[in-house]
């Protein structure tokens, strides 16, 4: 058993501070009289003691938009590496993009994903690609890949055949499932695809919006009740102006401080990380991508701070909403599955050699940013300890 005291246990719904005692895969209790009490009255021999005074309690997080590079990419990063990411970033599941060598379109890669994934905490929830080899020419096999899983996307790559969106916006209001949209260029994309969903009806979801005009065409779209979500990239509410090559482009101050209102004003509905590791021959030679698992949190929490942002709001749009999304129910309750992440306002330097995978792609080494993962507990074990890191 795991008994953590003192915490802030924060979801989108609640901000208390009280002590939780997960027994198991499970939170046994919450609350602490109950928990002295069933304490009192058992065997406390297998019993961890958490105290977590000055920190918060939240749900482990959950990442929309995550590039595991495996199959066929291993020289990026392995299964095991992006595992360990995650967890010491505070996340235990991810949506890993289809971009594979060979691409996710069939149910073989999907089920390698699986085999190479077994033995590890992380839980992944592999996308399979809307077009065959993310050709944009001919449509996957919706159905049969709905038995493994009920999100598709050509991400990196835009569907340029509206006709082909078309197509496969028709089939995912037919078997509900949902696509994520990758957009370049990024407002023209929007206002097209928006347009498709408008004719067609469909599931779509957004990925990495980083201008204002994006973000208003989407809003609009929202207010007339179209079944469009939309997320946003700690890269791109980070930092503006840099010239660093990432799909979108680092966008400027007034797009980030848009970006910024809209969260305020509850129209974003997830924080996807778009981590994407790279080698420096790659990045030399001009990949797109920003390796950010394992620094999100912090970026994401000094963006908060300096805009008054709550971090009932943190726990939405990295935690409840993609967990939702993505079939599960993670808020902080008795009998809910402990998958959680303990959290501290330290104030940190980004340091690129400390991170655990063998990637090194970020303009941020030596950026200052604020928040720690002390803990991260999935199915009821402690799978990253900073201390003990």
């Amino acid at each position: 058993m795991i008994l953590i005291k003192n915490a802030v246990l924060t979801d989108e719904n609640i901000e208390i501070k009280d002590d939780i005692l997960i027994e198991g895969k499970l939170i046994k209790y919450i609350g602490k009289d109950k928990i002295e009490s069933f304490i009192k009255n058992g065997d406390k021999a297998d019993l961890k003691v958490i105290d977590a005074q000055g920190r918060y309690l939240l749900p482990s997080f959950t990442d929309m938009h995550f590039h595991l590079r495996n199959p066929g990419l291993e020289y990026k990063q392995t299964y095991k590496e992006a595992s360990d990411a995650c967890l010491k970033g505070g996340y235990t599941r991810v949506v890993a993009m289809a971009n594979t060598v060979p691409v996710a379109d069939c149910s073989e890669v999907i089920e390698a994903v699986a085999d190479g994934m077994k033995d590890l905490p992380l839980e992944v929830i592999q996308i399979a690609s809307v077009t065959k080899n993310l050709q944009g020419k001919e449509l996957v096999d919706f159905e049969e890949l709905m038995k493994y899983t009920g999100i598709f996307s050509d991400d990196g790559k835009n569907v340029d055949n509206p006709e082909i969106l078309r197509e496969a916006l028709k089939k995912s209001a037919e078997l509900g499932f949902m696509i994520l949209d990758h957009d370049e260029p990024e407002t023209e994309m929007v206002r097209r695809n928006l347009q498709i969903l408008r004719e067609t009806g469909g599931n779509l979801h957004f990925c990495h919006i980083s201008r204002k005009e994006s973000m208003q065409l989407i809003i609009k779209a929202k207010e007339e009740g179209l079944k469009v979500t939309v997320e946003v990239t700690p890269h791109h509410l980070f930092s503006h102006g840099l010239d660093y090559r990432v799909n979108p482009p680092i966008a400027s101050e007034e797009d980030v401080k848009f970006l910024i209102e809209s969260i305020k004003n509850g129209h974003v509905d997830v924080i996807g990380t778009d981590h994407a590791p790279h080698t420096e021959a790659d990045k030399a030679n001009g990949a797109p991508g920003i390796i950010n698992i394992e620094t999100a949190y912090a970026m994401i929490r000094k963006v908060f701070r300096e805009n008054t942002i709550s971090m009932k709001t943190l726990a939405k749009l990295m935690s409840n909403n993609p967990s939702f999304m993505t079939g599960t129910d993670s808020h902080i309750r008795e009998g809910s599955e402990a998958n959680l992440v303990i959290l501290s306002d330290e104030a940190w330097k980004i340091d690129s050699t400390k991170f655990v995978t063998r990637s090194r792609n970020t303009p941020y080494d030596g950026w200052e940013v604020v928040g720690k993962v002390e803990y991260t507990i999935a199915k009821g074990e402690i799978v990253y300890d900073n201390a003990g890191a």
